[in-house]
């Protein structure tokens, strides 16, 4: 497939490229039981640079952090709008700071047979 990129301003140049649809490049994925084809590229390109990271002992871009702050920090805002208050999250212990109803609701029981060990809060 081409596309061509034809600027307003009379001055620059005109774009002209060749592009690959994702399904022509992978046509495995419209097969594959539970993928979700708009999220695979990005899927595709995180693992990548995951495993280069690893290959070359550094930070992947979506390191594991900042994976934990964005996530917590949307659990936060969950549990606060489900509660109907504001909450303060200590996140040296990991836990809301004077506030045991939401601290109960940071944990949830594991499906059997699996058991979360107590220590690990």
């Amino acid at each position: 497939m081409r596309a061509d990129f034809i600027p307003m301003n009379k001055k620059d140049k005109p774009i002209h490229f060749e592009c690959v649809f994702e399904k022509e490049q992978f046509p495995e994925d419209v097969s594959e039981k539970d993928i979700e084809l708009n999220a695979a590229p990005a899927t595709r390109l995180h693992m990548q640079n995951f495993l280069d990271a690893v290959d070359k002992r550094t930070l992947p871009i979506a390191d594991i952090e900042q994976g934990h702050i964005s996530t917590a920090s949307c659990i936060c805002a969950n549990l606060s709008m489900k509660l109907g208050r504001p909450l303060v999250y200590d996140p040296k212990t990991r836990k809301f700071v004077g506030d045991d109803e939401a601290n109960q609701l940071l944990r949830r029981p594991y499906r059997k047979p699996w058991e979360r060990p107590a220590d690990a809060a």
